[in-house]
């Protein structure tokens, strides 16, 4: 599931592969970008912002979100044509947009305006924990996993790490965001679990990365809770579906 840590590795294996190459191929699936041809023209650079891409070529920039399912793999894409929305070719690689939840191509000048609403960027050079804390403080009996997953908050975290987020502060998803005594470590540690995870593909939050050990409850219902032995459960009938510890973590 793609998080600010995957969009972040993402962004660095995207510029090692294009940045300072002449695009040779440059075709964008989508009706409204479908005439847009940046074929010739030298890729400056590649962002991320929280779980947004910018892939910046000339004074356009190619803007993604990866939303649930969505990818960009160097090579061959090897999936079936219909799921690639891109494809950007230099003279020794290619790169493929596949099931991506956004992709338009903006003004290079004014592509960050669309990511203006964010709160600070974990991974990013705006990151300000304290401003995080404050966003997250701001509305006290909010529950917990909704207000990690708002971006205005914080840009970044995903319904994986707000499930281990939880856990690891002893709250329920559900649980108001008063019952954290302290907003600020809760905040600090979301970003360190990211920055730890940045520069690999399979996240781990329990310090194990051992396959199978990697997470301590999320994707984990009906299996021991790792800490106290207690059946871990899940509630699927929302959006987002949550998972916790009924021992470790409280209302």
């Amino acid at each position: 599931m793609p998080e600010g840590d995957t969009v972040f590795h993402t962004a660095a294996l995207l510029r090692q592969a294009l940045a300072g190459k002449t695009l040779t191929r440059c075709d964008i699936r989508v009706p409204r970008y479908a005439t847009v041809d940046l074929s010739g023209r030298v890729v400056d650079e590649v962002l991320s912002r929280g779980k947004h891409l910018f892939i910046r070529v000339g004074d356009a920039s190619i803007h993604s979100h990866l939303k649930m399912e969505g990818s960009w793999r160097i090579g061959p894409a090897g999936v079936a044509p219909h799921r690639i929305r891109a494809i950007l070719g230099t003279a020794d690689t290619r790169a493929s947009g596949i099931d991506l939840g956004i992709l338009a191509v903006l003004e290079r000048a004014h592509d960050q305006e669309v990511v203006a609403h964010l709160g600070p960027d974990l991974l990013g050079p705006d990151w300000d924990p304290r401003l995080a804390a404050a966003n997250l403080a701001a509305d006290p009996g909010r529950p917990l996993a909704p207000a990690l997953l708002d971006q205005r908050v914080m840009a970044g975290v995903g319904n994986v790490y707000a499930n281990e987020l939880c856990f690891v502060f002893g709250r329920r998803p559900t649980a108001r965001v008063d019952s954290v005594e302290d907003p600020l470590r809760l905040v600090q540690r979301a970003r360190d679990m990211l920055w730890l995870n940045r520069s690999r593909w399979n996240r781990c939050t329990t310090g194990d990365t051992r396959r199978g050990r990697q997470l301590w409850v999320y994707g984990r219902a009906g299996e021991p809770c790792r800490r106290c032995g207690t059946t871990i459960e899940v509630d699927d009938s929302g959006d987002r579906i949550s998972y916790w510890c009924p021992n470790c973590q409280v209302a």
